[in-house]
Formats: structure tokens, C-alpha cells, sequence
């Protein structure tokens, strides 16, 4: 198995970056399908949109997130 590596949509592409997966059930605001250039859009694997309403961004929410 190769490199993982894990980006925000909204980064730059490179050309190290390999296949691109999004890992998202939305998607991200702001950008072309074509500029992601992804080869799978994994929607079935993030997390729930109640789950991600709950964690809102707060750091001392990811501990429980994460699990």
C-alpha cells in the first residue's frame, strides 16, 4: 500500500498528489468539480451531517469526534 496523504479540498493540486478521493457528504463551497480533478467522491464514509452539526468545529469536541 502507498502514501496517505490528507488535504483540504481548497489547497492547490500537485502533481505528487496522486489519486484524489473527496471524503465529504458535501461538497466543498466555492470550487468546480473539474478543478478537483478527483477520481472518487467517497460520500457513504464521512461522517453524518447531524454528527458534523454536533462536533462544530470545537477542538475539544475531537476526542469524541474522532471515535
Amino acid at each position: 500500500m502507498g502514501n496517505l496523504q490528507i488535504k483540504r479540498a481548497y489547497e492547490d493540486i500537485e502533481p505528487s498528489d496522486g489519486k484524489r478521493v473527496l471524503v465529504d457528504r458535501v461538497w466543498p463551497r466555492g470550487i468546480k468539480k473539474e478543478k478537483l480533478a478527483l477520481a472518487l467522491w467517497e460520500k457513504s464514509i464521512a461522517p453524518t451531517n447531524d454528527l458534523r452539526k454536533e462536533f462544530g468545529h470545537d477542538p475539544e469536541k475531537f476526542p469524541w469526534f474522532e471515535k
